[in-house]
């Protein structure tokens, strides 16, 4: 399935050392990087679903440092060139990646591992909640599989 119009999916380089390994996450120098306004971490519990959500000028970050998430997104934009599509991926220490999804793409996201699942998320602004919708995940048709 082709990535969505704006949304980026980069490898992220991970320095194996035998007291800690040592992971990136985003450099000012990266090209998805505009700005720095917050950085929090969200956690899911396995088969549990967060979202769906869709931020109107954050642009998202994220990174699974913890555990595996899928993440799934929908292009509702109406002049984009991948409109009505939905995309995923599942991100997590073994596909150690950075995720970008710039403002107006839905967000929705599923704990896989067992254990902890943890992302980061480096936005480009603070939260605002007057810059978010929410939807429930029955009002995005979308087949969790569960």
């Amino acid at each position: 399935m082709d990535i969505l119009d704006g949304v980026n999916l980069n490898p992220l380089k991970i320095i194996h050392h035998p007291k800690g390994n040592i992971m990136h996450a985003l450099k000012s120098s990266d090209p998805d990087y505009v700005g720095f306004g917050e950085a929090y971490f969200s956690a899911v519990a396995k088969g549990e679903i967060k979202g769906w959500k869709m931020h109107h000028e954050m642009t998202l970050n994220l990174i699974v440092p913890v555990g595996a998430i899928r993440f799934v997104l929908f292009d509702e934009r109406p002049h984009s060139r991948s409109k009505g599509l939905f995309w995923e991926e599942i991100i997590g220490i073994d596909n150690y990646q950075r995720l970008t999804v710039p403002p107006l793409i839905w967000l929705a996201f599923q704990g896989i591992s067992p254990d902890l699942n943890l992302l980061l998320n480096l936005a480009n602004i603070e939260h605002n909640p007057v810059e978010a919708e929410n939807r429930s995940t029955d009002e995005i048709d979308f087949n969790w599989g569960i």
